[in-house]
């Protein structure tokens, strides 16, 4: 058994949206996630979402990328990505599926490992951020710390942490995010979002006060889902 992470499916089967105009490696992304996800996961193994599921915009478009997810090997636990514009109604989309969960505000487990997570957003160091996006910012916070709470009481050998943006960047000053990290002893986080050569160094990585750091949008890593934890 295992836990994999992997983010930005990008699918979108209700529409024809070609990929490969972001890079060559990613024609035909979705047959590539396929059969690399179907080569290694079993259906005893966990897979980590880490947002931008589909560019559909309602449930009815989203549901047949949702059912491609379905019938992959494995649990699936989701989180919200930055496209993820169907995302509304977590109670029908957690009774929806089988053997797939959406994290909001909650935590989840797999064996002995607690499973938390928020969408995340743009760091107030980031040269795009407004006063726009303090509410949003603040807001995921919340949403993060609510996750990680929901693990007080409960006995868990190791606490993993998803999130489609990077808690942090190249330059590895703190953020809220990980602060709240040290304060609730999360020992991984995967997250997603950064995409092409010339973006995948700016996120944090490695190891930091006791805290690995992964990057695992599909084009990092050649829309194979990413072995974290081997259980």
């Amino acid at each position: 058994m295992a836990l994999y992470a992997i983010a930005d499916l990008h699918l979108s089967g209700f529409k024809s949206k070609p990929m490969d105009i972001f890079g060559e490696n990613w024609k035909n992304h979705s047959d590539k996630i396929k059969i690399n996800w179907s080569n290694i996961v079993e259906n005893d193994d966990t897979v980590l979402i880490a947002g931008d599921i589909s560019w559909a915009i309602n449930y009815d478009e989203v549901d047949c990328d949702l059912r491609f997810v379905e019938n992959l090997p494995g649990k699936k636990i989701f989180v919200k990505g930055n496209h993820d514009y169907w995302w509304e109604g977590i109670s029908r989309l957690n009774g929806q599926y089988k053997n797939m969960k959406f994290l909001q505000n909650i935590s989840e487990s797999y064996k002995n490992i607690a499973i938390c997570g928020t969408r995340g957003w743009l760091p107030p160091s980031d040269d795009k951020f407004t006063n726009d996006d303090i509410k949003i910012y603040k807001r995921e916070i919340i949403r993060a710390e609510l996750s990680l709470s929901n693990t007080i009481g409960k006995s868990f050998d190791e606490v993993v942490f998803v999130m489609h943006y990077p808690p942090a960047y190249e330059d590895f000053r703190d953020t809220e995010f990980t602060e709240l990290f040290k304060k609730y002893n999360v020992k991984k986080v995967v997250y997603g979002h950064l995409h092409g050569e010339k973006n995948f160094e700016m996120g944090i990585s490695g190891e930091h006060n006791g805290i690995e750091y992964m990057l695992v949008s599909s084009d990092y890593i050649d829309f194979t889902p990413k072995k974290i934890i081997e259980c």
